[in-house]
């Protein structure tokens, strides 16, 4: 089992930036990949970043590739998310998610790919 817990969101207006972390204890030491994902009330949960944790390769969806960045940092077991020149259609709850096993790359892309989910934590941007 793998426990997660998000924190770093909160309000920022258009053009600023925030910095989202997610801690993950349990069987971390088996961990493939970790993502984020983000959801708003009413649509599908959407996939926004993945890092495979052994060799750093990431994947963005095209709307925040350059404006966000996704790293790990292996002495926390944890994985953070930088997201800068934030627009407001980037207003969502923001979930944290892993898988333990092998997932190719398309499949990391979707909510199927990952088995364990933070409870998620809630970014606002202002026009």
């Amino acid at each position: 089992q793998v426990q997660l817990a998000e924190s770093g969101g909160g309000l920022v207006q258009a053009g600023g930036s925030l910095r989202l972390s997610c801690a993950a204890s349990g069987r971390t030491l088996s961990t493939y990949a970790m993502a984020w994902f983000r959801q708003v009330p009413g649509k599908e949960r959407e996939f926004v970043a993945s890092i495979i944790w052994s060799d750093g390769y990431t994947y963005y969806v095209v709307s925040v590739k350059v404006r966000f960045t996704i790293s790990r940092d292996n002495a926390k077991n944890a994985v953070v998310l930088q997201m800068d020149n934030l627009k407001p259609e980037d207003t969502a709850v923001y979930l944290c998610a892993a898988v333990l096993q092998q997932r190719s790359s398309t499949w990391l892309r979707t909510t199927s790919g990952y088995d364990y989910w933070g409870r998620g934590t809630q970014v606002t941007v202002s026009s």
